[in-house]
Parts: structure tokens; C-alpha cells; sequence
């Protein structure tokens, strides 16, 4: 099919930008930590349906050990340190600004493939991500009074906000190194198995990962105890739905059809679709130099990987 890859790959920013606003909401009532263990518990769950429905075994099967090796080093930098900080973020700076910062991620992947594939970076490159950086530095650098939004729920300054930056930046940092060895897990290991596999094992790893650490830091009552809001739950739910069951699939799909560089850059296209997201549904006011700083920072993306 023609251009199934590139679809894919839209559709996965498409579906982040939903998942990004469900697990915002979550997160501010029941904290990001316990809605990162609890959507990757329903997305296990969600995975194991469907494959049971489509291959009759709720495991995927026949993996080889160097397969499952990259699968779970993705899912560590991914999901586990990459999706903490992005939760973090979240609760910090809102997830408009983080699905915009986090439009950086192909271009750290482009510094990552420089310094340890020796791939050299072109004028057009450099004019690219200069673009990007640009785009990013002019809508965080944009002050606004707190009006009380969910989005915005700190000024722009102090060590809040500091830090919910630089805790997007890392979450771009996990997304970009998480996606290449993705993709060295389905075309460089000499076997063939589906995206959905895949993602399943990423999922599962990640699970673990997060359960032992909840034990480590005795958080695990206090996660149980936050199934009983409801309305977390049901945030939560929907945002394992569209993120990292549909979305995590579909980035996976993309990434096997099509270069990782391409994929990326589609999957940066979230600030795009966060911004009439937060005006629909959080009546949130975007000004017009966020709309112009998200549209320069995914066209230099665009021109980066495009080139």
C-alpha cells in the first residue's frame, strides 16, 4: 500500500496528541508516577486481548534473544526514563509546551546517528535545526501571567518550570533512541515478526520496570489507591487506548515501512494537533506567536528530515 508508512506515522502523532491531553488530566489528579505504571498495566492488558483474538496465545512467541535483547533496551529508554520525564513535564508545564519541546526528538536522533554512526550533517541539516530551535526557544520564552488553565500551570520561570523543560527535553532524548533501536529490533535482526509483537514485549519490559520500582519506592499502595478516582481512570483508560496501545503500535508499523528520520518527523506533527485540542476542549487562548513558533518548529523538522 502505498504510503502505509507515512500514514501510519501521522496517525501516531494524531493519537499522542489525544493520549498526551487524557494523560495530563490523569496526572494531575492522581500524579504522573501512578498513571505511568496503571497505562502500561492496561495496555498490557489491551495487547494480550488482541493477540489471544489473533493468534490464539496472549504471548508473543519465537522471538529471538537479540530481538528481545533491542526490544527491551527501546523500551527502557523509551518508555521507562523517556515517559517518567514526559510525565513530569506534563504536571509541570502543561502538554502543549511539552508535545512542542518534545518536537525535538528528531533532531537529537540526528545528533545521536553523528556522533555514533558518523552520519554528517549537511547545510540544509544545520538550517533545520536551527529552524526547530528556534520555533521551540520562541514559544517557551513566551511569558504569560498563570490564568488558571491546566495547561499553563506554572509561569514561565522559576525551577518549576526549569525543570519540567528540561524533563521534556529528556523525554524527546528517550523518544528519539527508544525509536532507532526500535527499528534495529525489526530490520537488523534477521527475524520477522510483527509490529504488535513488538510492541507488546516493549510493553511488557516496561511494565516490569516500572512494577519493581513502585516496590523499590513503596509506592504500589498508593498506585492502588488511585484506581479509586474515577475520573483518573477513565483519562487513563482512554489515553492507553489511543497512546500506547495504538499509538506505540502504529509507531512501530511506520518505523518498519519506512526510514526512522521520515517517521519522526511526522511523529513531531503533536504540537500541531495539541493546539485545537487545548482551544476545544480547555478553552485555553493560543496566542498567535505559539501557533507560529509550533508551525516553524515542525517545518524545520520537516526540512531536516525531508531534505
Amino acid at each position: 500500500m502505498p504510503y502505509a508508512g507515512e500514514a501510519a506515522a501521522l496517525s501516531t502523532a494524531i493519537l499522542w496528541a489525544f493520549t498526551s491531553m487524557c494523560f495530563s488530566e490523569a496526572a494531575h489528579r492522581v500524579g504522573g508516577f501512578h498513571v505511568n505504571k496503571l497505562r502500561l498495566l492496561f495496555a498490557l492488558c489491551i495487547y494480550a486481548l488482541v493477540l489471544f483474538i489473533t493468534t490464539g496465545v496472549p504471548i508473543p512467541l519465537g522471538l529471538s534473544q537479540e530481538a528481545v535483547f533491542w526490544l527491551c533496551l527501546s523500551s527502557l529508554i523509551g518508555i521507562v526514563i523517556g515517559d517518567t520525564f514526559i510525565f513530569i513535564a506534563f504536571t509541570s508545564i502543561g502538554p502543549r509546551l511539552t508535545t512542542l519541546i518534545y518536537a525535538s526528538s528528531p533532531i537529537i536522533a540526528t545528533f545521536v546517528a553523528w556522533i555514533f554512526m558518523d552520519e554528517k550533517l549537511g547545510a540544509m541539516d544545520m538550517l533545520g535545526i536551527a529552524l526547530t530551535l528556534g520555533g521551540i526557544c520562541w514559544v517557551v520564552a513566551e511569558r504569560r501571567p498563570t490564568n488558571g488553565s491546566t495547561d499553563q500551570p506554572q509561569p514561565h520561570h522559576g525551577p518549576h518550570f526549569r525543570r519540567g523543560v528540561m524533563c521534556a527535553l529528556g523525554g524527546s532524548l528517550g523518544q528519539a533512541v527508544g525509536l532507532v533501536t526500535s527499528k534495529q529490533a525489526l530490520v537488523n535482526t534477521g527475524q520477522a515478526f510483527s509490529p504488535l509483537e513488538g510492541a507488546y514485549v516493549r510493553i511488557l519490559f516496561g511494565f516490569a520496570c516500572m512494577l519493581v520500582i513502585g516496590v523499590v519506592r513503596g509506592q504500589i499502595p498508593a498506585t492502588i489507591r488511585a484506581t479509586r478516582h474515577r475520573e483518573a481512570m477513565l483519562f487513563t483508560l482512554g489515553g492507553t487506548i489511543v497512546g500506547p496501545f495504538l499509538g506505540i503500535w502504529m509507531s512501530l508499523v511506520a518505523v518498519s515501512l519506512i526510514e526512522a528520520g521520515v517517521a519522526a518527523t511526522l511523529n513531531s506533527m503533536v504540537p500541531v494537533f495539541v493546539i485545537p485540542l487545548v482551544i476545544f476542549f480547555k478553552k485555553e487562548h493560543v496566542s498567535k506567536r505559539a501557533i507560529f513558533g509550533s508551525i516553524l518548529a515542525v517545518g524545520g523538522v520537516a526540512l531536516l528530515f525531508l531534505n
